[in-house]
């Protein structure tokens, strides 16, 4: 199941993606629902970012080989840092290089979870039942800021735009084994399986759940690939006129286009 956010004539509502187009649903996604009788065509909606979430918390090094392009050691416990709610975005909106830090702006896909209802301290087992499903994820990153300038993590990180989030959230998946790749410009950048890492997406929840009460719709970016921007030689960074695209099995293809902040 596809569960969509969407934008048609100022409403915003939750929708079923079908063959023949949007199927609205009713009551409230994180607790009871339906599916109407309503159908909006693909054509006459606009896709949102399909969570407003509440908590944005992502974790770092979480695939073996980004490490190894990093040149740090493998986690022995999640590495968590936050991003803040300015940062979402939805699919084909475009990624602002921000005025003040446009010179190393990084591309990381992820795999995102979406968390469907309260947890704290979810054991593993149960986990499941505290997924919604799973979207996909672009964790942009200021490079400068996060590892020249700041010495942490959090301006870096939380730029107007730098989390794309869409085109959905798919539900019924295994979270560690899916294909996951990013194209920039057409040209592969990332191409990995979510069973590189390190902790796995019911890890992730158990263990964040011990430290914070996870609302429903908050959601955790839960690492990227190795073959950032920044693991390259030469670096790579993003520019005006890019576009990107996170795609993950099973889920689908978020696109983002890149663009200046204006000022």
């Amino acid at each position: 199941m596809k569960i969509a956010r969407i934008k048609t004539d100022d409403v915003i509502s939750y929708a079923l993606v079908e063959s023949d187009g949007f199927h609205l649903i009713e009551g409230d996604l994180f607790g009871d629902w339906s599916e109407t009788e309503t159908t909006i065509p693909y054509n006459a909606a606009a896709l949102l970012p399909p969570v407003d979430p509440p908590q944005i918390v992502a974790i770092g090094l979480n695939y073996r080989q980004h490490a190894v392009e990093s040149g740090m050691a493998i986690p022995e416990a999640p590495l968590v840092f936050v991003k803040t709610s300015n940062a979402i975005t939805g699919p084909d909106q475009p990624i602002l290089l921000p005025a003040m830090a446009p010179d190393e702006v990084d591309f990381e896909a992820e795999l995102v979870i979406v968390i469907g209802k309260e947890a704290k301290n979810v054991a593993m087992e149960d986990v499941d039942d505290y997924v919604l499903g799973y979207t996909c994820g672009n964790d942009v990153s200021a490079r400068d800021c996060q590892l020249k300038l700041d010495k942490q993590w959090a301006r870096g990180k939380c730029f107007d735009t730098f989390a794309p989030i869409g085109p959905w959230i798919s539900t019924d998946l295994d979270g560690d084994d899916l294909g996951i790749k990013l194209t920039l410009n057409g040209q592969v950048m990332q191409d990995s399986n979510t069973s590189d890492l390190v902790f796995s997406c019911k890890e992730l929840v158990s263990y964040l759940s011990q430290c914070m009460t996870l609302a429903a719709g908050s959601i955790i970016m839960s690492g990227t690939p190795s073959g950032v921007g920044m693991g390259r030689s030469p670096q790579l960074w993003l520019k005006e006129g890019d576009t990107v695209t996170v795609e993950i099995e099973g889920i689908g293809s978020l696109t983002n286009p890149v663009a200046k902040e204006t000022v």
